[in-house]
């Protein structure tokens, strides 16, 4: 394995395991009451994310054109998928302890009101002894408000779908082009054929939702155990997305060719 495909597949763990810690940001909102400190703290590990994700691209683009074999590339892809699929599962894992870090992220920020002086209490030595002391397994508890008749099945759905879209948005092109060299660089743009559709599902039906909940646990009206069980659900879907990624790789690829021809 080279350099660049050990890089490509960090950056891909790094972006997957951001996004599944996304999901404990609404929790830590609901909690302390300061969901726009949450969403403004966790866009600092979004742009984290985002830059990763501009670095990949390109990375694994320069490598499949030096090796544009394709009966030798879906290994690879496959390689990256499991990466996130890992990934993944070690967010849903570390969610609990992401939380309390967070927590302790809001309320400091919300007193200092400094994302310099919050980077730096981090490094301190108080903030390093705090990690230390949550870093633990999950215990029963983090799973006793799973609850499988009030999931939310629709929503659970629709998640599962756009996760399984985005996780391939940026490599159903780049191998794309490795099946019609030709048309390689057309290819390569059209990866908002996947992530556009993921993405306006999301806008539309998922996000709002969520969104509505969150106003509901906060006004009373909805229940704390009801939205973890909502979010466990979407940690749940956000894994058999990642997962069906295998499954949806050829197929997006094989559009975005027709696609392009079309074109």
């Amino acid at each position: 394995m080279t350099i660049q495909i050990t890089i490509v597949l960090l950056l891909n763990f790094i972006i997957t395991l951001i996004g599944t810690l996304a999901y404990a940001v609404r929790l830590v909102g609901v909690k302390t009451g300061r969901v726009a400190v949450s969403f403004a703290l966790f866009n600092i590990l979004a742009l984290v994310s985002r830059t990763a994700n501009t670095l990949q691209v390109p990375l694994l683009t320069k490598y499949v054109e030096k090796n544009p074999f394709s009966e030798t590339l879906i290994g690879l892809f496959n390689l990256i998928i499991l990466t996130a699929v890992i990934a993944s599962i070690i967010g849903a894992f570390m969610i609990p302890f992401f939380q309390r870090l967070f927590y302790k992220a809001v309320e400091a920020f919300s007193v200092n009101r400094s994302i310099p002086k919050l980077v730096l209490h981090s490094f301190s030595k108080s903030g390093i002894r705090y990690i230390k002391e949550n870093i633990r397994i999950p215990s029963k508890l983090n799973f006793g408000v799973f609850n499988l008749r009030k999931l939310p099945f629709k929503l659970m759905f629709l998640n599962t779908i756009s996760v399984a879209l985005l996780t391939v948005g940026a490599l159903a092109p780049i191998y794309a082009g490795s099946l019609e060299p030709s048309l390689r660089a057309t290819c390569i743009t059209l990866s908002a054929i996947l992530n556009g559709f993921a993405v306006i599902v999301m806008a539309v039906f998922i996000d709002p939702h969520l969104s509505i909940m969150t106003d509901d646990v906060i006004d009373g009206k909805c229940s704390m155990a009801e939205f973890n069980n909502c979010v466990a659900g979407m940690v749940i879907t956000k894994i058999i997305g990642t997962a069906l990624s295998f499954a949806v790789l050829v197929p997006s690829a094989y559009l975005i060719v027709k696609v392009a021809k079309f074109i």
